[in-house]
């Protein structure tokens, strides 16, 4: 069974360079300027938050899921500076089968510094040492190499390639489908 515990007190996770913590709706301002950003946002098949207040259902939502033990949505903060790069969500998170699907954005400033990896490797670490989690999935347009690379360095394994599957802005889109299981991620 999932850790429930982490649904009470919210995981509070540290790496060497970066906090990952619980949101609040001070990170509005922030969620937005990264989720209007159309290199963020290129390949998210996703509504931009292009006002204050679409950011700010967005982290209702994510804290209402939280409630509800479907998501834990984590702010990536800058521990020198306390500067919001990025955020990082498992979600659909799946008792039964012991699964979670992962979501994720960094603002481009911060693009190849390795702050996401290093943000996943500590959450996949708590996902199934902590939370109690087998697999993570992955959902990605297949033209994001951006992620897809960093999936497969992480030890990720694509499962699916789904044709037009996905109903986005008046167009079908491919969709691809990636797999970390526990012994994936323990073996990297």
């Amino acid at each position: 069974m999932i850790n429930e515990a982490h649904f009470t007190t919210f995981p509070l996770l540290k790496t060497e360079r970066l906090l990952l913590r619980a949101t609040t709706l001070e990170d509005a301002p922030a969620l937005q300027r990264i989720r209007t950003n159309p290199k963020v946002m290129e390949y998210m098949d996703t509504y931009y938050h292009d006002t204050l207040q679409v950011s700010k259902d967005f982290i209702n939502y994510n804290l209402d899921a939280y409630a509800n033990k479907k998501v834990i949505y984590w702010m990536l903060e800058k521990k020198a500076s306390g500067t919001t790069i990025g955020d990082f969500s498992f979600w659909k998170i799946d008792d039964k089968h012991h699964r979670a699907e992962i979501g994720y954005t960094l603002d481009p400033d911060f693009w190849g510094n390795g702050y996401m990896k290093e943000a996943m490797l500590r959450l996949f670490s708590f996902g199934f040492k902590d939370l109690n989690l087998h697999s993570f999935e992955a959902n990605i347009n297949p033209k994001n190499g951006n992620s897809k690379n960093i999936l497969l360095k992480l030890g990720f394994q694509k499962e699916a390639y789904f044709r037009e599957s996905f109903f986005y802005n008046g167009e079908y889109l491919d969709s691809e489908i990636y797999c970390l299981l526990e012994r994936d991620f323990n073996a990297i």
